[in-house]
């Protein structure tokens, strides 16, 4: 029998660049994607409640998650001040119906919110039911030479986050182990970003399959714990050169994506059913505890 998680796959906004945020509701309408996830940027409308409210409406298209504008070209965006964005975010979140807000780590430069970004994520996530999954990040890169760009860190499982968003184009440019990641993430692993990469040390946000990430390896691990998390399209389509191809990329995305999130378990064999059952039962991720 073939295993369908209950997770959602959803098109994030930022996937139609240059086009607008009405412009994802609209193909995410037309492709039959699960819904979108909101990326808060410099549309006006990507900042506007009621305004995504009744595209969401019209389009028949839920909002899935809000992506809080904590990017290098959204520092100005509902605040500079990034606890009220946070804020924001979650209040958008909860009026949309959204279950999940993504957040970044702090830029280093950013000292007094990343000293305290641990624990007031968790004080935020205290207040709501909305789930905040910090998302893992990358080094920055120039030529031969590295910068730590985010802190804590950017890759999030050296902290204590009660929810996790992995994002695959993040792991090829951080060249590490995305499996691995998952790994460490464990059952607070609530959101994913799909997408590929190639470990350029540019954010690549390939299609899924155009890359080395183990996006169908991913999505079929998922398929097999009943992931209940929503699975995201987060790709770059800039260089399309027309409309009918950014449409065509995020229509093979979308393919790959329920292909391999379907996943059938492999046989098993009587005589050890029973030892698996146990390895399994006690190899559970421990239950997440508050700082």
């Amino acid at each position: 029998m073939v295993r369908i998680p209950d997770a959602k796959v959803a098109l994030s906004t930022a996937s139609v660049y240059p086009e607008s945020t009405a412009t994802a509701f609209e193909i995410a309408a037309r492709l039959g994607y699960d819904g979108v996830e909101v990326m808060v940027w410099t549309d006006p409308v990507s900042q506007d409640i009621e305004a995504l409210r009744r595209l969401s409406d019209y389009h028949q298209v839920p909002i899935l998650a809000v992506h809080a504008p904590c990017l290098l070209i959204t520092q100005r965006v509902w605040s500079t001040d990034p606890w009220i964005k946070l804020q924001r975010a979650k209040a958008a979140a909860e009026k949309l119906g959204a279950s999940t807000v993504v957040v970044h780590p702090p830029f280093r430069w950013q000292r007094n919110y990343a000293k305290d970004f641990v624990t007031g994520i968790w004080r935020m996530a205290d207040e709501t039911d909305v789930r905040f999954a910090v998302e893992n990040m990358y080094p920055w890169r120039y030529r031969d030479r590295e910068m730590l760009a985010y802190a804590p860190d950017w890759d999030v499982t050296n902290d204590d986050y009660r929810h996790f968003t992995v994002d695959l184009s993040h792991t090829a440019t951080a060249r590490t182990d995305s499996l691995a990641m998952v790994d460490r993430m464990g059952d607070r692993l609530a959101h994913v970003h799909l997408a590929d990469g190639k470990g350029s040390a540019k954010d690549e946000h390939l299609v899924p399959g155009r890359g080395d990430q183990p996006c169908a390896e991913l999505l079929e691990r998922l398929a097999r714990t009943s992931f209940d998390g929503h699975v995201v399209i987060e790709v770059n389509t800039r260089r399309a050169m027309s409309s009918a191809e950014r449409e065509a990329d995020l229509a093979e995305a979308l393919a790959f994506t329920r292909l391999h999130l379907a996943s059938a378990p492999a046989p098993t064999d009587p005589a050890t059913a029973v030892t698996d059952q146990a390895r399994g039962t006690s190899d559970q991720a421990p239950e997440a505890r508050r700082p």
